[in-house]
């Protein structure tokens, strides 16, 4: 018998926002396909898809690969209903649920979740009656389990558990960089779920890749305290280690990163107070590295007017501002912007910085970008 929801379920969950990509563009979905086997042999059983993800190719990868191929007995699947991305009212809210249902042909999802609540969005879910929604799904048997993903403050987390006390379960973003980080709220928001007795599903446990390959000061302390662990596994392990947590989620985007998350997580074990105390050390080291914060997660690019590729361009300064290769940023800026719109094409509408989960000052980060790299 479980003590909190998803006790039982294993502590890796195969995130499907980031899976390989053809050179066309196109998912790879024979390449998934052997991920997704990998996975289910080591006996994990977790995946984690949305509508808004590739534009509806992720639930679609995920009938190819998943639920054409697999009883459905065997796994769990969740998905995500956005009220601010491909919705323009009510009806075509909750109409992504039933086309959610379509794509992946699942009969069924065991975890449904009101996707990424935020300061400027999360009114929209009740005025669209969406938390009402999502019991009625529950009860036609629709849904096993509720909840919704979160990017805003611990008092609006505290103000929805309140209002909202039969959600079963919240996903975060926790991971070890932005534990104390003020703009993410990491660790405040964790303690305002578990305060509420909330199961939680961890999100951007690596930051995005960030912490797959860390700033030099943070790979030398983690090196120094266990030279054959690889980086993504001190980030992955640290979420996991966390008390109440259903499944840690990692968007692994080829089979050398599903290979290396099976290698410590097919097995897991918590983090002993050796390791802990590397994670504390690193954790300082982080603070004394700039760097723009951005996932990759491209919902500020979805309605940009000026198709400005923001994480791209993000991604060229942090190669600057955390490994100090001046050259190969500039050369990244060049192609990222190569026949589209560059930092400077900007206009400042503020779209991008609505739809940032990270709260980031998007329009601040272009005009330095496009003073360092249209100089």
């Amino acid at each position: 018998m479980e003590n909190y929801l998803g006790e039982s379920t294993p502590k890796l969950g195969f995130g499907l926002m980031r899976l390989p990509k053809l050179k066309s563009g196109k998912i790879d979905i024979e390449q998934t396909k052997q991920m997704v086997d990998q996975f289910m042999s080591a006996g994990l059983t977790y995946f984690d898809t949305a509508y808004v993800y590739d534009g509806g190719d992720s639930e679609k990868a995920a009938k190819a690969a998943l639920v054409d191929r697999y009883p459905r007995e065997n796994y769990t699947l969740a998905t995500k209903l956005c009220c601010w991305m491909g919705a323009h009212d009510e009806r075509s809210a909750k109409q992504q649920f039933y086309t959610s249902l379509e794509r992946t042909g699942a009969g069924y999802f065991d975890y449904f979740l009101l996707h990424a609540l935020q300061a400027g969005n999360y009114k929209k879910y009740a005025e669209y009656h969406l938390w009402d929604f999502v019991k009625e799904l529950k009860a036609k048997g629709l849904i096993k389990h509720w909840g919704f993903s979160f990017h805003a403050t611990p008092d609006i987390l505290d103000e929805l558990l309140t209002e909202h006390p039969d959600a079963e379960f919240v996903q975060l973003q926790l991971n070890y960089a932005d534990w104390e980080n003020p703009d993410v709220t990491a660790r405040a928001n964790y303690e305002v779920a578990r305060k509420h007795g909330k199961s939680i599903v961890v999100m951007e446990p690596v930051k995005g890749g960030a912490l797959a390959n860390p700033a030099t000061a943070v790979q030398d302390i983690l090196r120094q305290a266990d030279p054959n662990a690889s980086f993504a596994s001190w980030a992955i392990r640290y979420a996991a280690s966390l008390e109440g947590i259903i499944t840690v989620l990692s968007g692994m985007s080829n089979l050398a990163q599903m290979e290396d998350n099976l290698s410590y997580m097919k097995d897991f074990q918590p983090l002993n107070e050796t390791e802990q105390t590397a994670i504390r050390k690193a954790q300082e080291a982080i603070n004394g590295v700039k760097s723009i914060p951005c996932t990759a997660c491209h919902y500020c690019t979805a309605g940009c007017p000026k198709h400005i590729p923001i994480p791209e361009i993000f991604a060229a300064r942090n190669k600057q501002l955390v490994w100090g290769q001046l050259q190969e940023g500039a050369a990244d800026y060049a192609r990222a912007v190569s026949g589209v719109g560059a930092a400077s094409d900007c206009i400042a509408c503020g779209q991008c910085e609505k739809a940032c989960p990270q709260q980031l000052k998007v329009i601040e980060h272009l005009k330095d970008c496009a003073r360092v790299f249209e100089r």
